[in-house]
């Protein structure tokens, strides 16, 4: 694998964060939307702090585009540390009507302890987070019914909090997407710009494509052979891969010199676009579930 230096971290997303830990106390639980193909990946970790003590929602999205057997074991592993789990693909409206009432499951005991004191009819309060272009601002325009919250394809569009009103007692507070000071490996930030989270403008192309080859090798070798008629062979490296793909596309510069950037570029945008199947690029911890084999 070929290394590549990665760093993402916008002063407006410094603000963001501190911003989310000053009104995390005034809601009764926190919802964090992950990516399904890369659920590890797309967490931020700092919520885990910022959320302490809160019942917890995590949203699965993008699962239309995710391995279902994958999303399953994903499923069990974030239901093992007590979250309650909901799977959606916000741009289709899967699963989002079951949002509501998967917040109030989760709140029941908050409610009784509200009625309890008198305070019948207190709505329930429930911060929403993720990181950019995860989906988050399509689901809750879903949820809503409405154009709630600001949706765009560029990472932190999302500004400021905004306060949404869902249904009969029950408000959302949208924060800013966020991402975290320093990525825990290369690995994790390849995972973000192939999925978009972040521009993989920043990131050199060739190398960023040459890599998840080598993923998509190791992990969807059939899928290669029916997109792109390739073998993916093992002793090959990921660039060796490319050219492979990028001869079989007729990608040619010169005379036996084959277009790698452009087949790069080719790979990642087919990626989003859903044609080479459903594929996740990341498994749960081992050990974590059961795999069903």
């Amino acid at each position: 694998m070929e290394t590549m230096n990665i760093q993402w971290f916008p002063g407006h997303m410094t603000k963001a964060r501190r911003m989310m830990e000053e009104n995390v106390k005034l809601v009764d639980a926190v919802c964090e939307i992950l990516d399904a193909r890369i659920p590890n990946a797309s967490r931020n970790p700092e919520i885990d702090k910022l959320a302490a003590g809160k019942p917890r929602l995590v949203i699965l999205n993008r699962i239309d585009l995710a391995d279902p057997e994958i999303t399953r074991r994903w499923r069990q592993y974030f239901e093992k540390q007590g979250f309650a789990i909901l799977e959606t693909d916000a741009k289709s409206g899967k699963g989002v009507k079951d949002f509501v009432p998967a917040v109030r499951r989760l709140l029941a005991d908050k409610q009784r302890e509200y009625e309890a004191k008198g305070q019948v009819g207190r709505p329930l309060r429930l911060m929403i987070v993720g990181i950019p272009n995860v989906g988050k601002s399509t689901l809750i325009n879903k949820v809503a019914g409405r154009k709630a919250a600001i949706a765009g394809d560029m990472p932190g569009v999302t500004r400021g909090k905004q306060w949404i009103h869902i249904d009969a007692g029950l408000d959302l507070l949208d924060t800013p997407g966020i991402l975290w000071p320093k990525f825990e490996s290369q690995e994790v930030g390849e995972m973000l710009a192939i999925t978009n989270a972040i521009k993989a403008e920043v990131l050199d192309k060739e190398t960023l494509g040459a890599n998840f080859m080598l993923r998509l090798a190791k992990m969807y070798p059939d899928a290669l052979k029916e997109r792109y008629r390739i073998e993916p062979d093992p002793a090959l490296n990921g660039f060796e891969l490319l050219e492979q793909a990028a001869k079989k596309r007729g990608f040619l510069v010169s005379r036996g010199e084959y277009d790698i950037e452009r087949m790069a570029n080719t790979l990642l945008n087919e990626y989003h676009d859903g044609k080479l199947g459903r594929l996740s690029l990341e498994l749960p911890d081992a050990g974590s579930v059961e795999t069903g084999e």
